[in-house]
């Protein structure tokens, strides 16, 4: 009837009569369903904290407690084993994962992942075949990754209908209505889908995904089918890469000799399960973005093989800034290599990159006088009698030795106090920024770094507890990712340190055994480079995975150095550093003023005679990082001594 009176479509008010009776029916027939066959599977129906503690495996961290004091040790050590994979950075359930394994009645096997997912472990078995030049075991596991990896595809798929329950993941601008509502619940359940081959790409515990996980699978096979002989199923495996980049020259200069082999007459196609996955995801794509292009909201598409022509030109835009963006630092890094002039004289390099093994790595030796190491390691020694919140702490990373730490700007309140002289606060704070300029010049001449933070750090053994040590100083890291050894991968996600970019380690003595760095290829195991320490020598490199590097256990003495982090962002800097620095130009201040004025009344203070008053609101003290999953407070501040050297 609207429409026959000339009124727009959808103006009258047999819209709410009809969808009503439809909703109503439809929601009869849900209830029906649900009383019979239960709920339909949905990943809605649970909040963002529940799901984040059950990806981060939170409950097997009580399981573990739980069949510990029940005394089912071999339960325990499968709980506690599960939680450690996918949270390796969890120092408290490290030390118990040691005492485990020392435990009478542990078997090797008890150590188990209960989540392992069926594709991830054939994944990474084929690839350690593959690099092992084993081809024929590898094409098995890459098989069997690739089916349970699309089979489990369909299972989160599967999970994303239902209702959004959680109101928060609702991203769209859409105006309320009927037919908003339809579309954009639609548009969610494709976003969603789309989402899925990120969520069987990440690797358990990790929150970034494995790049081009599918396609990566049929270049391996591809590969290993050559190797083995069988150029029917390698070109297969070419020709469903294909798929995913068309114009790829190498895997089409395959193709042609796959051809030449087998006979132009030969029938070469693709994978029927891929064709069907490209075509389906292709189609989504198509549909999201239309709705982003005309209704509004935002789509982070998941794959870097979606074709150009695709993508709406209005999107391109952003698209091409990434790109530039990217371009232009690939071309810092280039720029990089040619190495500045060092700004000091008496300053040598004693090992490069070469030398070591490894990439941006540098040694350098003349830092520091022989009586600039000795007034600083007078600074360590009058901070660890005052006390400031590390002293006669054990190490967070072993219990095998004690830990001290002092940052610039606890070094400057202990001078105000006159716990510590002046003078070796002010060396500290002109030692680091000498450091920071040498290591500036060579790495990133033209190119500023800022402070991250700074530690002046002691570790000293425990004499009555390094019989029978076999853990490190500190675990073979890198500085701004989080190193996953079995996956050759290097995280660059929280809580890690992503912004910082590089690292260095200035030495204060040698009188102790032990305590030397080392850096490591991505198996955490195979050793490229060692540095012993010196007064004066100072060890710089990028922070990032092409950099693991460890530091072998103290086992007597007592061991000093100046960590130091940096980083090129300037909203990173180090804060604690400028107030120290302001207390500083105060104290020159103090000592410019005429013998008259009224802080001179107090001379008999010795040394401390014109220090400042500490001011009311002193500075907190800094402590050591909480282990993941505690439930202490955790405060910025507190996560930087962490991953100190």
């Amino acid at each position: 009837e609207a429409a026959s009176l000339g009124e727009p479509p959808g103006a009258g008010p047999w819209e709410a009569a009809l969808f009503g009776r439809v909703l109503q029916r439809a929601d009869c027939l849900q209830h029906c369903l649900g009383r019979q066959l239960g709920a339909a599977p949905s990943a809605h129906r649970a909040s963002h904290a529940i799901r984040r503690d059950f990806e981060q495996r939170e409950p097997y961290n009580y399981l573990q407690v739980a069949f510990f004091q029940l005394k089912k040790l071999d339960q325990a050590v499968s709980a506690a084993h599960t939680f450690f994979v996918a949270n390796p950075q969890h120092l408290q359930m490290r030390e118990d994962i040691e005492k485990y394994r020392r435990m009478s009645g542990v078997k090797s096997d008890n150590f188990r992942d209960l989540e392992a997912t069926p594709h991830w472990e054939a994944y990474e078995a084929g690839v350690q075949h593959y690099n092992a030049d084993e081809y024929l075991q590898a094409v098995a596991r890459l098989e069997e990754s690739l089916t349970e990896a699309l089979s489990a595809l369909e299972e989160c798929r599967a999970l994303c209908e239902g209702p959004w329950e959680d109101e928060d993941d609702e991203e769209e601008e859409m105006q309320p209505g009927l037919y908003e509502a339809i579309a954009a619940h639609y548009i969610q359940v494709l976003k969603c889908r789309q989402q899925c081959v990120l969520e069987i790409a990440t690797k358990p515990g990790r929150i970034s995904a494995t790049e081009d996980f599918i396609p990566s699978h049929l270049d391996l096979l591809q590969f290993a089918y050559d190797q083995v002989g069988n150029q029917a199923l390698a070109a297969e495996c070419a020709a469903s890469y294909l798929l995913f980049y068309p114009t790829d020259e190498p895997m089409l200069e395959k193709m042609k000799q796959y051809r030449t082999v087998l006979g132009e007459d030969t029938a070469v196609t693709a994978r029927e399960s891929i064709q069907h996955y490209v075509q389906r995801s292709l189609m989504e794509k198509k549909l999201i973005y239309y709705a982003v292009e005309h209704l509004g909201g935002t789509f982070n598409d998941p794959d870097l093989w979606t074709p150009d022509e695709l993508i709406p030109e209005n999107l391109k835009e952003k698209h091409r800034e990434d790109q530039e963006k990217q371009k232009q630092e690939t071309l810092d890094v280039e720029g990089r290599k040619k190495r500045g002039p060092l700004p000091f004289e008496g300053i040598a390099v004693t090992m490069d990159s070469h030398q070591m093994n490894g990439t941006q790595r540098v040694v350098f030796d003349g830092v520091l006088t022989e009586s600039e190491c000795k007034d600083l390691l007078r600074l360590t020694k009058a901070a660890g009698e005052a006390g400031d919140g590390y002293r006669a702490r054990r190490s967070p990373h072993t219990p095998h030795e004690r830990f001290e730490g002092l940052t610039v700007l606890k070094a400057m309140q202990l001078a105000q106090n006159g716990d510590v002289d002046w003078r070796d606060a002010k060396l500290l704070l002109q030692t680091s920024e000498k450091s920071r300029k040498i290591i500036e010049s060579y790495f990133t001449p033209g190119k500023k770094l800022h402070f991250s933070f700074t530690h002046l750090v002691c570790r000293t053994a425990v004499d009555e507890e390094q019989e029978g040590r076999m853990d490190l100083s500190h675990p073979v890291h890198a500085d701004n990712c989080l190193l996953d050894p079995e996956g050759q991968e290097c995280w660059r996600e929280p809580p890690a340190y992503v912004y910082r970019d590089y690292s260095g380690i200035l030495y204060l003595n040698d009188d102790f055994q032990g305590g030397g760095l080392f850096f490591t290829e991505m198996d955490t195991v195979t050793v490229t480079a060692e540095v012993r320490p010196k007064c004066g020598r100072l060890v710089a490199f990028s922070s990032g995975k092409e950099n693991p590097h460890g530091v072998w256990a103290v086992s007597r003495g007592r061991r000093c150095a100046i960590a130091l982090w940096y980083t090129h962002s300037q909203e990173h800097a180090e804060q604690e550093r400028v107030k120290a620095e302001e207390l500083m130009e105060q104290r020159a201040v103090e000592q410019d003023r005429p013998d008259g004025e009224e802080h001179q009344e107090a001379d008999h203070r010795g040394r401390s005679s014109s220090e400042l008053p500490v001011p009311s609101g002193g500075a907190r003290p800094t402590s050591r990082r909480h282990k993941p999953g505690s439930d202490r407070m955790q405060h910025p501040k507190e996560l930087r001594t962490r991953d100190e050297f």
